[in-house]
């Protein structure tokens, strides 16, 4: 059992999320889905929490109702590998969501997501402050990540 994990208060809809979550990353799953017992008004038998894990991390969504809501003041990142990976994971989390800029998003649950190319930490950290200085601009630009551009800005003379 690992020792903290993110715990998500949605409205109503913690299933449904823990679902979309489940079918949009690999390596995902639903773990348990805990009922509510009917007292206070909810009905019997839908879900009080859900955990579900992505890549081995748990979380646990709570239909808490809606006295919170998400804010992009916390943000989930996302590492990947190569540009399929970014394009996939953005086009499931932008359905219905919005997409900020820099790699982050809102998904349609309004969490806070940032898809961000392995490549770019590697880009960034060059000590070279003219390629670094080129790739943080270049990222400043874009919306999604484009890893292609990001190591063009890294590459130019």
């Amino acid at each position: 059992m690992q020792k903290v994990t993110p715990f998500l208060w949605f409205d109503s809809n913690a299933e449904e999320a823990a679902e979309f979550y489940a079918s949009t990353f690999d390596h995902a799953r639903i773990v348990s889905v805990m009922p509510r017992p009917g007292e206070g008004g909810s009905p019997k038998g839908k879900a009080l929490t859900v955990t579900f894990e992505i890549e081995g991390q748990t979380f646990v969504a709570l239909n808490g109702g809606p006295h919170h809501t998400m804010t992009p003041a916390i943000s989930f990142v996302v590492q990947c590998e190569t540009q399929e990976e970014v394009d996939r994971l953005w086009d499931a989390l932008t359905d219905g969501g919005e997409p900020i800029q820099c790699g982050w998003l809102t998904d349609k649950f309004g969490v806070t997501w940032q898809i961000m190319p392995t490549v770019l930490y590697r880009l960034l950290s060059d000590p070279d402050p003219a390629k670094s200085g080129r790739v943080m601009s270049a990222l400043l630009q874009m919306v999604k990540l484009d890893i292609a551009k990001l190591q063009a800005a890294y590459d130019q003379e």
